[in-house]
């Protein structure tokens, strides 16, 4: 049995000596220096290069996950925007009968005045209401044809190669949300001919 002041390790009961605690002693502290250094040197830069790789990964995630927000909050923009499409589609109709008691002038004047400024009061609230939530009447005389946002509904003849394929009237209104357009204008377009 080991001296007690040759004892370095005691535990519940357990005890060892200096001599088997040098025994147990590692590889690492039996190498000479110069190599230890150099492989903790490697040790080192792998540690670095791990980092380096986890710092890499973990910006690229933070940067998805930024771009995802973004993208997210752009789609809840767009369907908010959006929302209003149908409703504002079925109001159209309502919109038109107001433009048909409008145009027919002889009828709308035999009513009684009070009456008349009333309902144009009700088509002018209307119209801000349906603004406020980004409608727009399209009204592209003047404007270049554009299939994609206009109607041809006739051609007609022009002598001025200016006016080609340019919209000269509009036969049925068309309507905006926003950008997008939800009913298109039925137009006439110009056709230049020699």
């Amino acid at each position: 049995m080991a001296k007690n002041d040759d004892l370095i390790y005691e535990e519940e009961g357990k005890k060892a000596s200096k001599k088997v605690a040098d025994d147990v002693v590692s590889e690492e502290e039996t190498e000479a220096p110069e190599t230890m250094i150099k492989k903790l040197k490697e040790k080192l830069k792998t540690a670095e290069k791990e980092k380096q790789e986890y710092m890499n990964g973990w910006q690229r995630e933070r940067a998805d996950f930024a771009n995802y927000k973004k993208r997210a909050e752009n789609e809840k923009l767009e369907v908010i925007k959006y929302s209003n499409e149908n409703i504002v589609s079925e109001l159209i109709s309502v919109l038109d009968s107001f433009e048909m008691a409008f145009a027919n002038k002889e009828a709308w004047e035999k009513v009684d005045k009070n009456w008349r400024m009333g309902i144009e009061y009700i088509h002018s609230q209307f119209i801000k209401i349906l603004k406020d939530y980004g409608f727009k009447e399209m009204n592209p005389v003047g404007e270049k044809f554009d299939p994609k946002l206009h109607t041809a509904a006739e051609h007609t003849s022009v002598n001025d190669e200016s006016k080609d394929g340019i919209v000269l009237s509009v036969k049925k209104k068309g309507y905006m949300l926003s950008d997008r357009v939800i009913i298109s204008p039925q137009v006439v377009v110009g056709e230049f001919t020699k």
